[in-house]
């Protein structure tokens, strides 16, 4: 027997493709992480700075230092999951005790003490990023690894990826458009209304029990599924830190993980800067009440085009070519609408046409944004296979670690880089009466977020260039990974290497 298989063993056997309903069901779990990255991209920086007046840049700091011990915790999370045999299977037990540590955080995120000073408050900040980071891990982790052992096949991967951003599009724009019209609705004297501190403090608890809610939901679900699922022959290890960097290690040899990994870095840090930077940018350079940003909701029209097209489109061009062409796409978008309104080619503020222009290209920008994310998810899913094709060893709970960490750099990575460009590049006043902003203030806050950040796609562009997972080379993949698993004397483990070469390796390909 391979090693994967004698680690290994399913209590049953799927029939046919995975259930819609279970794809549904596992895309609920879409919805705690997309919650939670709302409230910290776009909410959170604005809250400590333009509401409780702490520095930007210490605050974003203090964001990124309570994401750097997360880094930590990831991969621990990540490696225990794959070894873990209890009743629940490897995922679903770590997923139940995730739900209320992350309710809580979120709240506490959101309703620091009244009268605390600027380094009380920071201590505050950081003791709740922590508890809801390493929670959120609890859950990410584990979830992720779900979608890539429910079925193995090229096309079925995008289809249950599909469905996890479909409903957590769905769900956390109905989320964000309540929000803005209810609980940051503008008032006489809050205008606009997210510089309102009450508001604040009801927004944290909602979206804790939202997101505890969902937690709840997508576990119990899916929890049927675990007999269809690869789980450990043997006990549950004793947690060994040896252990966990030996999986952690094992990963440096997939050059296309590390690639897609290293793109995932850089893109959450591009993204998280350009939410944080975003409510700045909506709200005094394009001068928006919150009445209006709920109609940037509408952008959930995107993620239906991207929906329904990503079939046809997955169908004419490799996974490859729609991660670099998104990526350019994305480059081109983030720029345009910026430098039309410093060439004064744009309605003026207020205007019921600079509304719509806003509302199309959010529209344009999450179209490209849902491809992007579906395709990179599914490529990621590919490299595991070629990551058991070499080591033996089924590691989503290692390769979703990353994933995980990935979207929590969005808030981290994303904040530090917003906190110093409003600090050190726009120099953004810590106390703004909306009424007497200075413009240049404004149209350096217009160069940053929409000239200097989106360059950076640059980067990411040029890592997802050297990927090499084709369709083909994942189909031969698949097939060498059937055939050890139906051969009864399969290569020895030493020699899993050579037969990875002999598998993938163009003809007359050589090896040094």
């Amino acid at each position: 027997m391979t090693v994967s298989e004698g680690l290994y063993r399913r209590d049953r056997v799927r029939v046919g493709k995975v259930s819609l309903s279970t794809k549904v069901y596992q895309a609920i779990g879409a919805l705690p992480e997309a919650l939670k990255n709302f409230a910290f991209s776009t909410l959170l920086l604005f809250y400590y700075n333009q509401v409780l007046h702490l520095d930007a840049f210490k605050a974003s700091v203090v964001i990124a230092v309570a994401l750097i011990i997360d880094a930590a915790i990831d991969p621990l999370i990540g490696s225990y999951s794959d070894h873990l045999n209890t009743r629940l299977g490897r995922r679903h037990a770590l997923m139940y005790l995730s739900a209320i540590p992350i309710a809580i955080g979120i709240w506490l995120s959101f309703a620091p003490p009244a009268g605390l000073s600027d380094y009380l408050l920071l201590a505050w900040l950081f003791g709740a990023v922590v508890i809801t980071n390493i929670s959120m891990s609890l859950f990410v982790v584990p979830w992720t690894a779900l979608y890539a052992e429910f079925s193995d096949d090229y096309a079925e991967r995008t289809t249950i990826v599909t469905w996890r951003y479909a409903v957590g599009w769905l769900g956390s724009l109905v989320f964000i458009a309540v929000t803005w019209r209810y609980i940051f609705a503008s008032t006489p004297a809050f205008n606009p209304g997210q510089l309102n501190p009450s508001a604040y403090a009801l927004f944290g608890p909602v979206a804790g029990l939202t997101i505890l809610a969902a937690i709840i939901a997508t576990t119990q679900l899916t929890q049927r599924e675990i007999p269809y699922l690869l789980q450990p022959v043997a006990e549950t290890p004793r947690f060994s830190f040896v252990r966990v960097w030996r999986d952690v290690s094992s990963t440096f040899v997939n050059r296309d993980f590390l690639l897609l990994f290293m793109g995932a870095l850089i893109t959450a840090g591009i993204s998280g800067a350009t939410d944080s930077l975003g409510l700045y940018v909506n709200s005094y350079f394009w001068g928006l009440a919150p009445e209006q940003l709920q109609y940037l909701s509408l952008a959930i029209v995107g993620a239906i085009a991207a929906f329904f097209s990503l079939g046809f489109i997955g169908r004419l061009f490799d996974k490859k070519a729609v991660l670099l062409s998104t990526f350019a796409l994305l480059l081109v978008d983030g720029i345009v609408v910026i430098v039309l309104r410093l060439v004064h080619a744009m309605p003026p503020n207020g205007s019921s046409a600079l509304l719509i222009i806003l509302v199309v290209n959010e529209i344009v920008r999450t179209w490209l944004g849902t491809l992007l994310g579906i395709m990179f998810v599914s490529m990621l899913a590919d490299t595991i296979d070629v990551q058991e094709l070499v080591t033996g060893r089924r590691q989503e709970g290692v390769f979703a670690a990353a994933l995980a960490f990935s979207g929590k750099a969005t808030a981290g990575a994303g904040a530090v880089i917003a906190g110093f460009l409003l600090q050190s590049v726009v120099h953004w006043p810590l106390r703004v009466d909306p009424r007497h902003l200075d413009p240049h203030v404004v149209t350096r806050l217009g160069l940053v977020a929409g000239i200097l950040v989106p360059l950076l796609f640059v980067i990411p562009l040029g890592l997802g260039a050297r990927y090499s997972i084709t369709r083909e080379k994942h189909q031969r993949t698949r097939e060498e990974l059937e055939r050890r698993r139906a051969a009864a004397h399969a290569a020895p483990p030493d020699d899993a290497h050579l037969d990875l070469e002999l598998a993938l390796a163009p003809p007359g390909a050589t090896h040094l």
